[in-house]
């Protein structure tokens, strides 16, 4: 090279380095991978089954650790108190019945009666579609039961929701023929035992983890425990029948075997070195069926399919080790699984579907200490008819069939406008005192604004 043209090419360098060197840091820097973040959702969880809720059934030492290297909230509320409704409310981050999901998916006769869709409209919003779209890598491992199973054989498949991988049980598009030896639930022809399932989701989590390593993950670990049947390592399953046997001693096992492989999760995610850049979400679906009385609930009262507080307030702790609170707990924070797409998408910088009318709220300041107010109510529906909703059977836990929470007011009522119930759940957290009658105003004024969202549903 010429002197010449070597001193210009040289001053052009020094130039450009001057250049980047005034730049901000940020701008010279190559941009921070994104979180991984799995989605742990427990099937059928109540309030007061692990120990760092106040459960004593057994020991729960890995899910009491998740809380405390992350933080606990204390009023988590899922959309439905049943499955299907409840796990499009955290896909979609829209109230369930918008997309006519108002039960449990089941047969095509059944969902007729229940008012619903035979599956997930995949025209729906998908936290795992959008995510994909902004360069994540997706994964479902488990229970899905928003489409397929029983008579319904054509549910889209799961990459019509934004999947790049999949392993579903039985009641989704693509059963995983491991685990679904015939066609139901389960049964002692499949190759991973039910005990074992809870097991081989954790594999398929981990395993997707390890081969897309360096990637951004975004994974749903559903597993169908603690749901029933409850069928422990050593039953015998020539005298097993399908029906479930929901006794206490089986309930346990099964609980004390899925703390066991929340462990796996979380020793796995250190192996890999993926701890730290990654958020782990840990809930449940809805609440629980038996209760025992009330136990599994925590005190609250109702279960499963009742919309009274032991129906839709769940465990949730959120576990991000240098950036949410380790041990912290948060009893103000009114959130609610609508909330998690836009705060997944704000947590990734990932923008909002632009079309879409959200019924959820971004209160991810909650997850780094703050204490943010909810400034959208929450509502609830459950029951649309006398006869495919008349559960729960105990007098105290079957609830008025509509309800919101304003603040700290708490309202059921049903869709005629009989039967309202108006609780202040700070004082009465149990919901045993209804005191309409004591605040006509705001029994009211809440009872309008519920029946009015309910009759603006499809």
């Amino acid at each position: 090279m010429k002197p010449m043209k070597w001193f210009l090419a040289a001053t052009g360098v020094l130039s450009l380095l001057g250049i980047l060197a005034l730049l901000p840091p940020s701008s010279q820097a190559a941009p921070a991978t994104k979180p991984n973040i799995i989605f742990l959702l427990t099937d059928d969880m109540g309030y007061g089954d692990v120990g760092c809720y106040g459960g004593d059934f057994v020991p729960t030492p890995n899910i009491d650790r998740l809380a405390a290297e992350g933080t606990k909230f204390t009023q988590f509320y899922v959309a439905s108190p049943v499955c299907s409704a409840s796990r499009t409310a955290f896909t979609t981050g829209m109230f369930p019945a918008r997309w006519r999901m108002t039960s449990y998916l089941q047969t095509r006769a059944g969902n007729r009666k229940c008012e619903q869709a035979d599956f997930l409209d995949p025209k729906a919003p998908s936290i795992a579609r959008t995510l994909k779209e902004a360069g994540y890598v997706t994964g479902h491992f488990g229970k899905w039961h928003m489409g397929g199973g029983r008579d319904v054989t054509n549910a889209p498949p799961f990459r019509e929701y934004g999947f790049d991988e999949h392993a579903g049980t039985w009641e989704s598009p693509e059963p995983d023929p491991i685990i679904t030896g015939t066609n139901w639930i389960w049964s002692k022809y499949d190759q991973v035992k039910r005990w074992d399932r809870s097991a081989y989701f954790v594999d398929k989590t981990l395993d997707f983890l390890r081969r897309h390593k360096g990637e951004a993950c975004y994974v749903n670990l559903w597993p169908d425990d603690v749901h029933t049947p409850w069928v422990p390592k050593g039953t015998d399953l020539e005298q097993r029948r399908q029906e479930n046997d929901e006794s206490a001693p089986n309930f346990k096992a099964v609980l004390r075997e899925y703390d066991k492989q929340v462990g796996r999760l979380l020793d796995g995610l250190k192996e890999l070195g993926l701890e730290e850049n990654t958020i782990l979400i840990f809930s449940s679906d809805n609440g629980p069926l038996p209760t025992f009385r009330g136990k599994r609930a925590g005190g609250l009262r109702g279960s499963k399919i009742s919309l009274y507080e032991g129906g839709d307030r769940e465990p949730l702790i959120i576990r991000w080790p240098g950036h949410v609170p380790a041990g912290r707990v948060d009893d103000k924070t009114v959130i609610s699984s609508v909330d998690f797409f836009p705060m997944l998408c704000q947590l990734t910088g990932t923008p909002l579907p632009g079309s879409t009318a959200f019924d959820g709220e971004d209160l991810t300041d909650s997850f780094f200490g703050k204490s943010p107010v909810r400034h959208k109510p929450l509502f609830w529906e459950y029951g649309r008819n006398n006869f495919s909703f008349d559960y729960p059977r105990n007098p105290r836990d079957h609830s008025p069939n509509v309800a919101m929470r304003d603040g700290k007011w708490k309202l059921l009522v049903n869709a005629d406008g009989s039967g309202l119930e108006l609780y202040d759940l700070e004082a009465d957290r149990n919901e045993t005192h209804n005191i309409a009658d004591a605040n006509p105003e705001v029994a009211k004024r809440l009872s309008e604004t519920a029946l009015h969202w309910r009759k603006s549903l499809p």
